[in-house]
């Protein structure tokens, strides 16, 4: 996969697009991607994804608080890479591109600089100023400029419609199970490990203070999860706690991320860490003292290493 952060340099046979923010890069998404890379080969062409940094809203609205994201650019660009497409194109979106009509979009970048060869979109394409860039908007102008264009239709699973919304809910409500089957995989979350009180020492679960690598990422509802841990490329189990502690730390909505690493002993301050998210186990409680707390844990621990066994 060729990744282009500069339109001007872009090149390729018969490009055959579509475009989005990809939030998540879910389910439903690889259903157009699927569908964008079988029409590709159908016309001898290539396949190209062309998504936006930084997030639309993040220019539109730059006053809004509450924008939480499922993936990362990071992430975007290993899920792409997995997907098998030939070019990601990571374009700067700015406010005068804001300002552009779909017109002058299609015109001058889909037609002009790219040449597009045929247009892929999802069922809920809208797209470019007042977001007037709609499927039948879209077929005038694939009409006037000459290219092909195929609207695909939403994915269901069990009956839901696949959506980015859908799963950051799911998230958000602790229900990890139903947003990895509709994204595909498993939620990840990465982070660097901070300073902490130290407080898991003292009742013998110590635990790794994270900070996401990206103040926008969504992270889960507060509770306990059976995780997977990455550090330097090796894995580990763990159980991860996801709470409230609002003076001390920088994560979407101050919520506290702490994990005790299973079978791990070593110094892991400003190294880089990955959370692979399972199941939560149980929601966040307060206890009555030390001694509550650390028989509750030992009980958690027993729930990860088993929930982490069956997965």
């Amino acid at each position: 996969m060729k990744i282009h952060h500069d339109i001007n340099s872009f090149k390729a046979h018969k490009p055959v697009v579509t475009i989005g923010t990809f939030d998540g890069v879910h389910l439903g998404h690889r259903k157009v991607i699927a569908r964008l890379k079988e029409i590709a080969g159908e016309h001898g062409g290539e396949s190209v994804i062309f998504t936006f940094y930084p997030h639309p809203r993040l220019v539109t609205a730059p006053d809004e608080t509450n924008l939480r994201l499922l993936t990362t650019l990071n992430e975007k660009k290993e899920l792409f890479a997995q997907s098998g497409i030939d070019h990601l194109i990571v374009f700067p979106f700015t406010k005068a591109f804001s300002e552009l009509s779909y017109t002058e979009f299609v015109e001058e970048i889909l037609v002009k600089k790219m040449h597009t060869h045929c247009l892929v979109v999802g069922y809920d394409h809208r797209f470019g100023k007042n977001r007037e860039g709609g499927f039948e908007y879209l077929q005038k102008c694939a009409k006037r400029f000459g290219f092909e264009i195929e609207k695909l239709d939403a994915l269901s699973v069990e009956k839901d419609h696949v959506s980015s919304t859908r799963i950051r809910k799911a998230l958000e409500e602790g229900s990890i199970e139903k947003a990895n089957h509709l994204l595909g995989y498993r939620f990840t979350l990465h982070g660097t490990v901070v300073e902490g009180k130290r407080m898991g020492r003292i009742i013998g679960f110590p635990t790794a203070n994270i900070e996401a690598s990206d103040p926008h990422k969504l992270i889960p509802g507060y509770g306990v999860y059976a995780v997977e841990v990455l550090i330097s490329n090796k894995r580990y189990g763990g159980m991860l706690n996801i709470g409230s502690r609002p003076t001390f730390n920088k994560n979407a909505d101050n919520r506290s991320i702490e994990v005790h690493i299973f079978d791990f002993s070593g110094d892991l301050y400003h190294k880089e860490i990955t959370l692979v998210f399972t199941k939560k186990i149980r929601d966040e409680q307060k206890f009555s003292g030390i001694e509550t707390l650390a028989e509750q844990l030992k009980k958690d621990k027993v729930a990860a290493i088993k929930t982490l066994s069956e997965n």
